[in-house]
């Protein structure tokens, strides 16, 4: 062994030797010392003469109510947090695996496939450090299922999630698709309604080594508020009492109840309707199954809470603090013991912001989607593939959808850390202000006779739409930039074809379901369907002023904005290249100082040369003679390409 410092390449007598006091290492390290402190003032000053620089001279006080963005009615997110912030926050969240559960249901994570008992009392399969990947499946075919299911569970998924019902796996295949799976390793939860659960009762009926955390996946009020039709919650302590008979000890292997908040986050809601609506929902399942003879404590061990992850990573982790938190409230008021009230919750990625043009972007936002997720401390997470708003997926969408999760897991050791959002200044007061602005909604939703008759009065749908037309507004005028549809689109782009999936809660009387691209995508096929038609796509031409290094930026934006709607953007100096256009319709591209002197002339020269409506790329104070409308950042981009379809005789 060698007894050289590798390091200085010097003896351990080197190592030994006293180091001169400018080169000591202070006991105590100040970080940032050489810097004066600065305070929250000087940083509103600094901000103030950015913002005046901009334009904006009527300012509010604070200054940063100027940059605080709305993540939900009554929620927006402020600039910056510091301790301030954190003043009227509650005294404690408590720890991990105790109430109120804010920084997690589990104290620990476990082995993978191993059981781990969890403050409700029960025992949890998950992953390594992590959580239980779970993989969705509903395709029909039975010998497909079954190769898809082996392929997941031989590649680190952990329980399954299968849709059984028309359309989707047939219910009286259940046995054959799961012949092959050892149910005393892998949880199982099904979504079938009544006839799926019982299905899968009988298929294991006196068994008691089923693997746990899986669930009948019963929720009638989810079906109730998609179908708008009234369902009976009677029947649910009977096969409450039936599947606890699948246990060997005091607690539920099984749990009969999903309570699918992901209903109401696809009509639109944002997370406050979503959290409140879920509360309400639990609610009334809790008051049906201790109606029906079960103690609270049972009750609320049959429950599993289902939540939209989207790629808004840091209010998808604080909506998952504050359901928790939300949850062990409403344990407490109605009697539950505290290791009762830990919730389980089921994340989902976003079915909202998945988009069917350039698909392919969706991995990376399930990728955000999934982080938040386990950050957010989900007992269990599924990502879906990228082309689920195609149809059914691939084998190589699942298993990127899959390795999207292993990676987290197994790579980014994501799950070994508790609650690593926690003590944020920003993450608890968003946490606070999502619980708090939920809490009010669902005791609206009390107040109102409970979620089924809020649902029968059309208060839950009123609600959720309003929530969605500040969404919609906001996409309309790309403030939520959707990334390779109203953003950066590709107009050149093959999608794959995929088989048609099965619409397992339709909505056909009860609340909508919704996509945040699907405007910009409607626009986008209206001008497939135009190409298709005719031979050449819609488009507008991009009348430039002056030099490139001028008129570059508004052409590119400009390009951009219309490309959003599917149409063609070929450019040219003036109004000379209109005619090889194709097209009658123009948009003038350059700076303040070429339009002031050069586009109500370019305007002429354009509807001389046959353009029926121009447009130009900046704002309307511009006032330029002779233009019918103008495209700017934050403008109605919707709108105005709607204007441009009509105009080029579209059916958009």
């Amino acid at each position: 062994m060698s007894t050289t410092d590798e390091t200085t390449g010097q003896g351990p007598a080197a190592a030994d030797a006293e180091v001169p006091a400018e080169h000591a290492v202070p006991e105590d390290l100040a970080l940032a010392a050489e810097f004066d402190a600065v305070t929250r003032d000087q940083w509103r000053e600094l901000v103030a003469g950015v913002l005046r620089k901009a334009g904006r001279e009527d300012l509010p006080d604070p200054v940063e109510d100027a940059l605080r963005r709305s993540v939900a009615p009554g929620v927006t997110v402020a600039p910056l947090y510091t301790a301030e912030d954190a003043g009227d926050l509650p005294a404690g969240v408590g720890v991990p695996g105790l109430p109120p559960f804010v920084r997690g249901a589990r104290p620990a994570g476990g082995p993978a496939g191993s059981a781990e008992v969890t403050a409700s009392g029960g025992a949890e399969g998950g992953a390594s450090g992590g959580w239980d990947i779970r993989q969705r499946h509903a395709h029909p075919d039975v010998a497909t299922t079954r190769e898809a299911i082996a392929a997941d569970l031989e590649n680190g998924v952990t329980s399954l999630w299968l849709v059984l019902g028309e359309g989707a796996i047939p219910v009286d295949a259940l046995g054959e698709v799961l012949a092959d799976v050892y149910l005393d390793l892998a949880p199982v939860t099904v979504q079938g309604g009544q006839a799926g659960a019982e299905a899968f009762l009988d298929l294991v009926e006196g068994r008691t080594d089923l693997a746990s955390g899986g669930s009948l996946g019963l929720d009638p009020l989810g079906v109730e508020a998609a179908s708008g039709e009234k369902q009976d919650l009677s029947g649910l302590a009977g096969i409450a009492r039936r599947a606890a008979a699948l246990s060997t000890g005091p607690h539920s292997t099984l749990r009969t109840v999903v309570v699918d908040g992901t209903v109401f986050h696809d009509a639109g809601a944002s997370v406050v309707e979503e959290l409140g609506c879920s509360l309400a929902a639990g609610v009334a399942y809790l008051r049906a199954l201790t109606d029906g003879g079960l103690t609270v404590d049972e009750a609320a061990a049959q429950l599993e809470f289902r939540y939209a992850a989207s790629a808004d990573q840091f209010t998808t982790i604080a909506a998952l603090r504050a359901a928790r938190r939300l949850w062990d409230r409403v344990g407490e008021v109605s009697g539950a013991s505290p290791g009762a009230r830990a919730q389980r919750q089921h994340a989902v990625t976003s079915s909202v912001m998945t988009t069917r043009r350039d698909p392919w972007v969706n991995m990376l936002r399930t990728t955000v989607a999934c982080f938040a997720a386990g950050v957010g401390g989900a007992d269990a997470v599924t990502v879906q593939p990228f082309d689920a708003a195609l149809g059914l997926p691939d084998p190589f969408s699942r298993r990127i959808a899959r390795n999207t999760q292993n990676l987290l897991v197994e790579e980014g050791h994501l799950g070994r850390v508790l609650d690593p959002a926690g003590g944020s200044w920003y993450v608890e007061s968003l946490t606070d202000e999502l619980a708090r602005a939920a809490w009010e909604w669902f005791t609206e939703i009390e107040r109102a006779g409970g979620l089924s008759a809020a649902l029968a009065s059309g208060l839950v749908r009123d609600r959720i739409a309003q929530a969605w037309d500040a969404r919609a507004q906001r996409l309309a005028t790309r403030a939520d930039a959707i990334t390779g549809v109203s953003e950066f689109p590709n107009l050149t782009e093959k999608l794959p074809a995929r088989q048609p999936a099965a619409d397992v809660l339709p909505a056909t009387g009860g609340l909508p379901r919704v996509r945040a691209a699907q405007e910009f995508e409607a626009l986008r096929d209206a001008a497939d369907a135009a190409e298709q038609s005719t031979g050449t796509r819609p488009s507008v031409y991009l009348a430039t002023l002056g030099p490139i290094a001028r008129h570059t930026a508004r052409a590119t934006f400009a390009a951009n904005l219309f490309q959003a709607g599917g149409l063609a953007t070929p450019s040219g100096d003036g109004a000379g290249g209109l005619a090889d256009a194709g097209t009658t319709v123009a948009c003038i591209c350059g700076t303040d100082k070429d339009y002031a002197e050069h586009a109500a002339g370019l305007a002429a020269e354009l509807r001389a040369a046959g353009a029926t409506q121009v447009w130009l790329a900046g704002k309307p104070d511009l006032a330029v003679d002779g233009v019918d409308g103008y495209v700017f950042a934050g403008c109605d981009a919707l709108a105005a390409l709607r204007t441009v379809h009509e105009q080029l005789g579209g059916t958009a």
